[in-house]
Parts: structure tokens; C-alpha cells; sequence
């Protein structure tokens, strides 16, 4: 009997973006897939793949619990009508909500942590919530994955999770076939890229700050480009009069979004994330790496984990404007040629520790050992 493996997300963006890849395997080696997220433009592209989709109402960043126990009764009704073996469950509501209606129906769930976001730095009551569903939820998970070392050294500490087996995973991983060296220009202007969710909690204020120096100083010699989904739901977002102010000042370009960061990322010369917020690894910087980009981050959990600092890019403090300036000036006055040899570094380090190969392999194991207990 062929088993039945669903993916469940807050976003079809999300998982076609990020888990394409897996599907498509899952897929080749016999599985029936599902796509549970919310519909939008990207749904179709999933059942594209060969996947079934099915639709959910997930309020991404709210914090109404009336919504909440809506979107828990939604995942009990579709676990309950459908016979599905395991749920890959990513990002935080799907975590919690889908873990909890799959383990009342009998459905293994094995579960990404991938970063923790603001739920685990501030002590709001919507935070106390948090991790309080988080104890309840993750006892009942099959497995764990996080995505650095430091979120499961929390989990562990705080005993949100004790009963779990929990493993590591190099972030999402990232496509090396897609994603190849692809050297900047050599044009004499130096072009610096942050890929995110516009989010201040991701270093956007940090990065406008350094723009406005750097153009300052370096004029039309720099060039600051900003991509990712601007006025997001989320209390950190950045909104789109903000933007426009910026883009009205002259210090930074926005891109908007795009399917195809790649060849976004082929034009600069080093990618940028001054993120304090609890990341995962950031699919941004595992991308750019591949593609042979230098890498400014924070020494932040999440971030830190791309880069060794001076071989392939610089770590700087985080919610530090100047910090982040002196890394980016130590980009600006390399010659072109020793840029390129510090993406190469790049390259090799996310050969060698995060190509997506590693982590769908990781998921196969777990989904095979899950499907074991089952039998």
C-alpha cells in the first residue's frame, strides 16, 4: 500500500520555495505527497509538482486564539478524513497546531525548528503562550530537527522537549545545481544584497544605516539592494512608506521580490544579513555561498554557522550599525580579485556542510523509521 506523506507550512510560497526538492523525491521513490498551507499563487505550482494541495486558514503572525483553535480543528478534520502516515511540519503554527491534531489521529509528525524567531527573546504574554503550546505540542512529535546547535541546547535546557529524539540539520540545505559560482562584475562599483523578509528584526534599520554612510563616503563606487516580501504581518515589519523613503533618499535600491534570486545574487559582490532575530540558518546566505558570494553576518545564533570569519565573509555585532559598517568596508577595499577568492571559500564550505542532498536524506531516514513504528 503506497504511504502517504503531507507537508504542512503557513505559506505554498514556503514549501515550494524551500521543499520542492524533497517532494520531487518523495515523489521518485513512491510516496503519495500532500501540501497542506494556506492557497496562494504559488498552490498551484505544488500540485504541478505531483502533489495533492490542500488549503488551511493559518493567521501567519497573529496572535488571536480564536483563529488559532480554528486552525487546529482544520488539521484535525483533514487527519481525521484523510490516511496520511507521517507530516513534515515547518514553521511555528504548524509545528504546534498540526502536531497536536496529527498525534490524536494516529499521524507520526516530524517537525523543523528552524529558528525561533521573537517568541524566544522577549517575555510578552503572547511569547509565555508560545512556549507553553510548544511543551504540549512537541511531546507528541515522532522527531525533531533544528537547525543549529543553540535552539536544541534551549529546547533541551527548558525541557520543552525531553521525550523527542532531536537532530540537526544543516538549515534547508540549498540546491548546488541550481545555485553555481557566478562571479560579480568587475565595474568598479561594488554591490551589496540582503535577502530577507523586510523585517527590522532582520538588521533592515542596521543595513540603512551603513547605506547612508557608505553612499555617503563611496558614492555611485556602492550599490544597496534590498529583496524580500516588504509589509508582512509581523509586528518587526518594515512598511512600504519606509521603503519608499529610502529608495526616494538615494542610499538603497529595493528589488521587490523575485522566484529566480538567483540571478539577483549572480550581479553582487557579497550578500548581507545583519538579522538579530533567532534564525534558523538562513536560506539567503546558504544560496549566495553556493553562488561563490562573500558573507556579511551577525554572530548571532543561525547566522554565525555560514560563516568563518575572515575566510569566506566577516561576523559583526549585532544591532550594530558601525560594526556592520567596518565588515562592509573591508569588502569595499578588497580588489575584485581577492572577493572572488573569498566567495570560493564560499563555495567549498557549503559543498562540503550544507548541500540539500544531506538534508532530504535525513528526512527519508526519518520517515522510514517513523513508518516502522507503524507496522
Amino acid at each position: 500500500m503506497v504511504k502517504c506523506i503531507a507537508i504542512s507550512s503557513n505559506t505554498s510560497w514556503y514549501i515550494y520555495n524551500f521543499r520542492k526538492n524533497t517532494i520531487l523525491f518523495l515523489i521518485k521513490h513512491g510516496y503519495q505527497v500532500i501540501a497542506i498551507a494556506p492557497e496562494d499563487e504559488y498552490s498551484a505550482k505544488l500540485s504541478e509538482l505531483g502533489c495533492e494541495f490542500i488549503h488551511i486558514d493559518i493567521d501567519q503572525g497573529g496572535t488571536n486564539p480564536v483563529k488559532d483553535l480554528k486552525t487546529l480543528f482544520y488539521f484535525y478534520c483533514i487527519y481525521r478524513k484523510r490516511n496520511i502516515d507521517v507530516v513534515l511540519n515547518f514553521t511555528p503554527k504548524n509545528n504546534i497546531y498540526s502536531t497536536l491534531a496529527a498525534s490524536v489521529n494516529g499521524t507520526k509528525s516530524i517537525n523543523n525548528i528552524a529558528g525561533l524567531g521573537i517568541l524566544f527573546i522577549n517575555e510578552s504574554i503572547t511569547s509565555k503562550v508560545a512556549r507553553f503550546l510548544y511543551k504540549i505540542s512537541q511531546s507528541k512529535a515522532s522527531k525533531l530537527f533544528f537547525q543549529n546547535e543553540e535552539d536544541r541546547k534551549l529546547f533541551l535546557d527548558k525541557k520543552i522537549t525531553t521525550n523527542v529524539e532531536t537532530d540537526r540539520l544543516p538549515g534547508s540545505g540549498v540546491d548546488l545545481s541550481r545555485f553555481v559560482v557566478s562571479p560579480a562584475p568587475d565595474d568598479g562599483t561594488v554591490r551589496f544584497l540582503l535577502i530577507a523578509r523586510m523585517l527590522y528584526d532582520k538588521g533592515i534599520g542596521q543595513y540603512v544605516e551603513a547605506a547612508r554612510v557608505l553612499k555617503e563616503k563611496y558614492g555611485d563606487s556602492v550599490e544597496l539592494c534590498l529583496l524580500g516580501f516588504l509589509d508582512v504581518n509581523n509586528p518587526s515589519a518594515v512598511s512600504k512608506q519606509d521603503m519608499q523613503s529610502w529608495v526616494d533618499e538615494g542610499i538603497v535600491n529595493y528589488l521587490g521580490t523575485s522566484d529566480n534570486v538567483e540571478q539577483e545574487i549572480a550581479k553582487v559582490d557579497c550578500m548581507v544579513l545583519p538579522s538579530y532575530y533567532r534564525e534558523g540558518v538562513p536560506k539567503s546566505l546558504l544560496e549566495a555561498g553556493a553562488m561563490g558570494k562573500p558573507i556579511v553576518t551577525t554572530d548571532n545564533v543561525g547566522c554565525r554557522e555560514t560563516v568563518d570569519d575572515g575566510i569566506n565573509g566577516f561576523l559583526c555585532e549585532p544591532r550594530s550599525s558601525k560594526s556592520l559598517i567596518e565588515k562592509l568596508e573591508l569588502i569595499i577595499n578588497m580588489t575584485h580579485l581577492e572577493r572572488l577568492a573569498m566567495g570560493d571559500k564560499s563555495r567549498i564550505k557549503i559543498e562540503n556542510e550544507f548541500d540539500e542532498r544531506i538534508v532530504i536524506s535525513k528526512y527519508l531516514a526519518a520517515i522510514q523509521e517513523c513508518l516502522s513504528k507503524n507496522e
